[in-house]
């Protein structure tokens, strides 16, 4: 059995995409994820896509895409968090969180303010998620409110600001 510390976290590299979509089709059981990736890969957005890697083997992938908050105030750099994927006899093992984790410090490291996601509500929140509806922000698509989550990056990044967050157009596609 490989434990989490023989696990490591890097960019996704060309050649990872039939593995990418593996781990995405198995985590999801159907190919919904796999193909959304695949269409925003195809229109070259801008993307922050990691692979969790055992040896050879790529064992999960998670990918960060900007998105748009139609708010008052000056724009700011928001990015969101999905899919997140582990291949099921993986899973438990702390590799969802090494991606998160280090999904979201390259976020603040390309300038990223805040990030949202549509998840589980008793994940996400140890990694600094908290429900957007705090922040009067909403999901363009109808999702449950305590899903729908956002973490500052960078503290107040949401002072004075709510709105409504539009993901890019593949993601309606899915």
């Amino acid at each position: 059995m490989t434990t989490r510390h023989a696990i490591h976290v890097r960019r996704e590299e060309p050649g990872d995409e039939p593995a990418i979509a593996h781990v995405n089709e198995e985590a999801f059981g159907k190919p919904d994820e796999a193909r959304l990736v695949d269409a925003i890969r195809r229109a070259d957005h801008p993307m922050i896509s990691l692979v969790a890697v055992d040896g050879e083997a790529i064992v999960g992938h998670i990918l960060f895409t900007p998105v748009t908050l139609d708010s008052s105030g000056p724009p700011i750099n928001v990015m969101g968090l999905a899919p997140m994927a582990v291949l099921p006899p993986w899973q438990h093992r702390g590799i969802g969180s090494m991606l998160v984790e280090t999904g979201l410090r390259e976020c603040e490291q390309s300038s990223c303010q805040i990030v949202v996601v549509i998840g589980h509500p008793e994940f996400y929140p140890r990694f600094g998620f908290r429900p957007a509806r705090e922040y009067g922000l909403r999901s363009e698509f109808d999702v449950p409110d305590e899903a729908f989550m956002v973490a500052e990056l960078m503290p107040g990044a949401l002072a004075n600001r709510s709105g409504l967050v539009r993901y890019l157009p593949e993601f309606g596609d899915a």
